[in-house]
């Protein structure tokens, strides 16, 4: 049975297999869904200038230039990554439930702000970049949400609940998404406020959920300075890395592709709208199974096909940028979300690996791994984060300035490139290591 002090599960041995399947199991898996539908609304918060900025044209008194409209996009990726270090640290202090509750109901602050503001012609740049920096607060959820989650689950199961947990999350960009694309084909493209207040009831939902039926795990609690520690380690910053071209690559073209087919083929909000969730969906629906796929093969070897797929999915829109081609476009964008995705799954599912295997050889126990792992996960997803800011000003840079003459085909090199050195760190820091301990474990046992 698990222990409680003061609201407080202060008994959790997932390792402990009679355990998991007597008690553990369906408690980890109760949080699990309350914690994916709470990362679920913040992601949707925080994408929901991505759908927004469709709608703003003249026709509504809100003409901004592709370059603006990149930059209201770019602001609360940035605000998010930035935090989610504390988001990720607050749930360690706080507990799970308690700070999925308070991640919840902030949400309430952009998601009124944008609904009350965005309807209301003439409002200047600055009002909406600060509206469209609160939303931010959307993108902390992840890190709380998965610093919490690894503590729940047994290491042979944290690849497939951290890609589930993460998965569910970014489903959330595809949902707004559609949500604006129904708004759009229903209501028409002067109708904004529609997708901000839709989220409402459903935040207010969530946290009361969250509120009555999450728990609170000491086993999340960290030691004091662990995110120094964490700070500490080359794997937490090679990691990090990874994670830039994986979520980096799903967060910012999920944030930018709608914006990229007005800007790149002239599409209406309407157009832009019926193909800019099918990417994110499906890039959110191969974050487990890239999960899945990592606790098989590893977590390394599934990175690396990744981004070698990436790289080819790259290629392909330059090669649809330069025949002009839409469908060849949309295809390969939508590659591109699928292979993120599943690149999510991997990258983190290497987290909990990478640390247990160190423990095991410096004996210093597992305990210690999942403190570390819990505090290497805020850092990595801030840091990953971090990569869709950049995706899109490489974009707002590429579409807007003298270098790119309107085209997408400067920013589609720079990732190409970014995939490659990707390619190369997963082998040489992972896969050649593994390999080559591998070879040396054989050689013992021949001896």
């Amino acid at each position: 049975m698990t222990a409680r002090t003061t609201e407080w599960i202060t008994h959790w041995d997932p390792e402990d297999t009679d355990f998991w399947e007597r008690d553990g199991k369906r408690v980890a898996r109760r949080n699990l869904v309350l914690s994916v539908v709470s990362e679920h609304i913040g992601f949707s918060v925080w994408s929901m200038w991505s759908v927004l900025v469709l709608f703003m044209s003249p026709a509504i008194g809100l003409g901004f230039s592709p370059g603006e409209k990149f930059l209201l996009v770019v602001t609360p990726t940035l605000v998010g990554s930035l935090l989610r270090l504390p988001y990720s640290y607050a749930v360690t202090r706080f507990g799970g439930r308690n700070w999925t509750v308070f991640a919840s109901a902030i949400l309430l602050v952009p998601t009124s702000l944008a609904a009350y503001f965005v309807h209301r012609p003439g409002t200047p740049l600055w009002v909406f970049l600060l509206i469209a920096a609160t939303a931010g607060v959307g993108g902390g959820n992840f890190a709380s949400s998965m610093t919490n989650i690894t503590s729940f689950y047994p290491q042979r199961h944290q690849g497939w609940a951290l890609g589930l947990n993460a998965g569910g999350g970014n489903l959330g960009v595809a949902a707004v998404q559609l949500l604006g694309l129904l708004v759009i084909a229903t209501a028409g493209d002067t109708h904004p406020a529609y997708v901000a207040s839709l989220y409402l009831p459903l935040i207010v939902l969530v946290s009361l959920l969250a509120a009555l039926r999450m728990d609170n795990l000491e086993a999340v609690r960290t030691e004091p300075g662990a995110q120094r520690e964490a700070l500490r380690h080359a794997h937490t910053w090679w990691i990090s890395f990874l994670y830039i071209g994986t979520f980096g690559s799903f967060i910012g073209y999920g944030f930018a592709f709608g914006l990229v087919l007005q800007t790149q083929f002239g599409s209406t909000p309407l157009e832009a709208a019926s193909y800019t969730f099918l990417g994110p969906l499906l890039g959110s629906v191969a974050r487990p199974s890239g999960g899945k796929l990592a606790d098989r093969w590893g977590g390394a070897r599934v990175t690396l096909w990744s981004f070698a797929g990436m790289g080819a999915g790259t290629a392909v829109l330059l090669i649809a940028s330069e025949a002009g081609s839409f469908g060849l476009f949309v295809a390969g964008f939508t590659g591109l979300f699928v292979l993120s995705g599943v690149g999510n799954g991997s990258t983190y599912k290497m987290i909990p690996a990478v640390f247990a295997q160190q423990a095991e050889r410096s004996g210093t126990g597992l305990a210690g791994a999942r403190r570390l792992s819990g505090a290497v996960i805020g850092i990595a997803g801030a840091v990953g984060a971090l990569g869709g800011v950049a995706i899109n000003l490489v974009f707002r840079a590429s579409y807007g300035g003298p270098a790119g003459g309107g085209s997408g085909v400067p920013a589609f090199w720079a990732f190409l490139a970014f995939y490659a050195g990707c390619v190369v760190v997963t082998w040489a820091v992972y896969l050649r290591r593994e390999r080559a301990e591998t070879r040396t474990a054989l050689e013992a046992s021949r001896a």
